[in-house]
């Protein structure tokens, strides 16, 4: 019994092994870069026409009958010729025309199984086969082209070419990647003659520019040196400037000994005249304060004191003379007053005795009686009054003549400057000399020729009375003096 489990064990362990050697033997993979070409049985594929009597298998796997089915490969990887052709242009000019075309089988199942009946036991000759085809077409595309236009538009014959094998690489199953036309040899020179006279403008172009660069340089270094000779020229001038200015210091330096000398002597000069200027004005100051000053001061004291005296003796007789008016006015105002209250009374008593027509009037009558004495009586005071006033002035004026003679002159002094004044009124050119001393001189004798000044007053107060009456003629003014007689002054006139 053991026995038998292992026959029927190793039985099915060979079984397996043998399937799987079946197997391995049966299955093929399509790798990616290649396909399966299995024939032997009757298939039908996409695309194709039926009873091709093969199967294509790409990029996976597939069973295969061993003796029945035949699997072969055909690879879909790039290939690529190089082409050689000798072609004519439609100038008969010959030439090579040198290229590379990369191709490869179609990816489609009708490019493969073109490329299977046509390449799949002679795959190396691949690009032979390739290489005619382009070759033929090319030297027909050349044949109706010039050499200009092949060297100037190459992509046209590249695309012409490509065109017209597009049909015959079709059919066999191929696609064209790349076509690239790499050269265009010229055997007989005609290529290198089109391109003399490019070449011949190109080299006389250079040789103008070489020229005009060397003239260009030429004129640089012309200008160059030319600068270079300023320069030159300019430095120069400057050494010449700074030897003078060197010289110029040395001179000043050997004469600065003396100059410095020269300097301060004259500074001493300036200092001394300064020093004199200062001493000068400090005697002119110490004069001014020590003589003019004391004497301007006693002489303004000395006036003062004498303007002060006149004014109080002005003031003391204008009192007295007001005092004196005041007193006979106040005494006339009660006497007025006792009077009218006298009237007013019996003015009263008659109106109180209504009936005493009689004692009325004869109050009316002293009433007016009384009025009359008032009256007479004010007079009476206001004429003592200005006795008075008079009076006093005379007194004063026996005291003190030069107080009177000067209010008489303030009170008159108008008239007298008015007076001295005609004298020059036809005057048509006046000349002063002396400065103001010339001016107050003039006006000194013009106010002499005018008035005659304290003597005229004093001739006014010599005729004047004790009472207060004019004499020899002259009459009184309202302030009591006797105004003088009119007198004629005459004044030399210039011109």
């Amino acid at each position: 019994m053991p026995m038998m489990i292992g026959v029927v064990a190793g039985t099915v362990v060979v079984a397996v092994l043998v399937l799987i050697g079946l197997f391995k033997m049966m299955w093929r993979v399509a790798e990616p870069n290649e396909a399966l070409i299995i024939s032997g049985s009757k298939h039908r594929t996409e695309g194709l026409e039926e009873g091709m009597g093969f199967r294509i298998v790409t990029g996976r796997g597939t069973l295969v009958l061993p003796g029945v089915q035949a699997v072969r490969r055909l690879s879909l990887d790039l290939n690529e010729t190089e082409l050689q052709v000798d072609c004519v242009t439609h100038q008969g000019i010959p030439l090579k025309v040198r290229g590379v075309v990369i191709f490869k089988v179609g990816d489609d199942f009708v490019s493969i199984a073109n490329a299977a009946r046509r390449f799949l036991d002679q795959q190396r000759l691949m690009a032979e086969r390739v290489h005619n085809v382009f070759a033929g077409h090319l030297r027909s595309i050349v044949g109706g082209l010039t050499v200009e236009d092949m060297i100037r538009d190459r992509e046209k014959l590249t695309g012409q070419t490509r065109a017209a094998c597009g049909t015959e690489m079709e059919k066999l199953g191929l696609i064209v990647d790349s076509l690239q036309i790499h050269e265009i040899e010229d055997p007989t020179g005609y290529i290198q003659n089109l391109a003399m006279p490019h070449a011949a403008a190109v080299q006389r172009d250079a040789r103008i520019a070489q020229a005009e660069a060397n003239r260009l340089a030429t004129e640089a270094e012309q200008q160059s040196m030319a600068r270079m000779a300023e320069a030159t020229r300019d430095s120069e001038i400057l050494q010449a400037g700074y030897q003078a200015e060197r010289d110029k210091a040395a001179a000043k330096a050997q004469q600065a000994g003396p100059l410095a000398a020269a300097g301060a002597r004259q500074e001493v000069v300036v200092q001394e005249t300064r020093v004199a200027e200062l001493e000068a004005h400090r005697r002119e100051q110490q004069l001014q304060a020590d003589v003019r000053k004391p004497a301007d001061a006693r002489a303004y004291e000395t006036r003062t004191l004498a303007e002060a005296e006149r004014d109080a003796r002005i003031s003391a007789a204008e009192a007295r003379a007001k005092e004196t008016e005041l007193a006979a006015a106040a005494e006339a105002t009660r006497v007025k007053t006792a009077a009218g209250a006298e009237a007013e009374a019996t003015k009263t008593r008659g109106t109180a005795t209504a009936a005493a027509t009689r004692a009325t009037g004869e109050a009316e009558a002293a009433a007016a009686q009384a009025k009359g004495l008032a009256e007479a009586e004010a007079t009476r005071a206001q004429g003592l009054a200005e006795a008075e006033a008079i009076k006093a002035r005379a007194a004063a004026l026996a005291e003190n003549q030069e107080a009177v003679v000067a209010q008489q002159l303030a009170e008159r002094w108008p008239e007298i400057v008015q007076a001295g004044a005609s004298a020059f009124g036809n005057v048509d050119n006046m000349v002063l000399l002396n400065g103001a001393d010339g001016m107050g001189e003039l006006f000194a004798k013009a106010l002499t020729m005018g008035g005659t000044g304290l003597g005229l007053a004093r001739k006014l107060l010599a005729t004047m009375g004790d009472d207060g009456q004019a004499v020899n003629g002259a009459s009184p003014t309202p302030n009591g003096v006797a105004a003088p007689p009119p007198q004629k002054v005459t004044v030399d006139r210039e011109g």
